[in-house]
């Protein structure tokens, strides 16, 4: 179907979760009176990072920025109703925190650091010596770790499902057009982007353009003649049943051997990025099934000896779009496109992130730049004044 109008104030490439939060909080903000248009090639989402990921938020993060906007995504999450309106449905939280192990002293030091800039900005995570994490979880061995963090109360799984079909259907209700096409090129004047092409050969006219195309944002990128460190990379997920039952919920647990697991309703989750991780086709969610029997399940029962005994129910393959500069989003206008907004490279951030990211875009086309939460950290112009944001705590 082609769009409706030949311009457009907003055309968003990507309609996913990142792509939906920019045109719901555009739609709802009263400085906003422009039509908006939703380019997405593929509306059953089957593929999408959104579809394959596991919806978690945590506070534990190494930067400020982050914990930033943790800090609203939880707000958000707790307050939906508040923002969506009274009918809206509420966003279920399983707070079942994060565990972060280090094994050693480096690890640890940067767990300190990290702890004390997170409880600065009022997260409640909590640095625990090995003694104290056996009686905190005494189902689990702790014979290679020197200290841990847990973030009780604050993080966990929330229902992004629910949150991404509400941002889509409510922007939907207050005028913002969503079409069933790809992008494949700009028409560009004096440095700004003038048309949006389609693969039906469609010009759409816009005024501004973001990209929150996901893992194929460098491709959008490229239709501007920008180069975006952002490219797929696989990441697996494992669902089991263990014989027998923890006494407690797992927290999701950030293991040093290179794995994460944690509660999963009745059952149990695990997953983990390849042997060697590095970029796939955009295309390509084959699943590697010798990574559970060889790496996934040792590592478990090794953790957690009740996991001797598990049986695996499912498992899939899903993409980070990963920023290989320093896994950090990438936010706002290039200096090479001056109406080009970007919102990618989320390494596996971009769920619990699209609330405030969404929010931050938004203002930005409205008024010109960040207004309730300073993202300028994560600006995307960082690729060209040679400046990188390290963040350590990726899963």
């Amino acid at each position: 179907m082609a769009p409706t109008h030949s311009s457009y104030d907003v055309v968003i490439i990507g309609g996913a979760m990142i792509g939906s939060a920019v045109a719901w909080w555009l739609a709802r903000d009263p400085g906003f009176d422009g039509r908006i248009l939703v380019v997405e090639r593929d509306p059953s989402f089957e593929f999408a990072s959104t579809s394959h990921t596991n919806s978690c938020i945590r506070m534990q993060f190494g930067t400020q920025v982050n914990i930033e906007i943790s800090r609203f995504g939880l707000h958000f999450i707790r307050s939906f109703r508040d923002y969506a309106g009274a009918d809206a449905p509420g966003i279920h939280l399983d707070d079942f925190g994060y565990l972060y192990l280090a094994r050693d002293e480096a690890e640890a030091d940067r767990l300190r650091t990290a702890q004390a800039l997170q409880a600065r900005l009022g997260a409640g995570t909590k640095l625990l010596s090995p003694g104290q994490l056996r009686t905190a979880f005494p189902f689990m061995r702790f014979d290679d770790v020197v200290l841990g963090s847990h973030g009780p109360g604050e993080e966990g799984c929330f229902d992004g499902g629910t949150m991404f079909s509400e941002f889509r259907r409510r922007a939907r209700k207050m005028g913002v057009e969503e079409v069933r096409a790809e992008a494949t090129g700009f028409e560009e004047t004096g440095g700004r982007i003038t048309h949006v092409t389609l693969d039906d050969g469609a010009r759409v006219a816009c005024g501004q353009v973001v990209n929150a195309a996901g893992p194929n944002a460098a491709r959008v990128a490229a239709m501007a003649g920008i180069n975006l460190p952002v490219e797929p990379r696989k990441r697996y997920t494992f669902i089991f049943e263990a014989e027998d039952r923890l006494p407690r919920r797992l927290p999701l647990t950030v293991d040093p051997c290179g794995i994460h697991y944690r509660t999963d309703g009745a059952l149990y989750m695990a997953g983990c990025p390849p042997e060697t991780d590095g970029p796939c086709a955009p295309d390509d969610f084959e699943m590697d099934h010798a990574l559970w029997e060889d790496r996934v399940w040792p590592a478990l029962a090794a953790r957690i000896p009740a996991f001797e005994r598990v049986r695996l129910r499912n498992s899939w393959v899903g993409h980070y779009a990963y920023n290989t500069l320093d896994q950090n989003a990438l936010l706002g206008l290039h200096p090479g496109c001056e109406n080009l907004l970007f919102a990618n490279g989320f390494s596996g951030h971009g769920l619990q992130q699209a609330p405030a990211v969404g929010r931050g875009i938004a203002e930005h086309i409205i008024h010109g730049g960040w207004r309730s939460l300073d993202l300028s950290p994560l600006s995307v112009a960082r690729l060209t004044e040679g400046r990188a944001l390290t963040e350590a705590a990726v899963i």
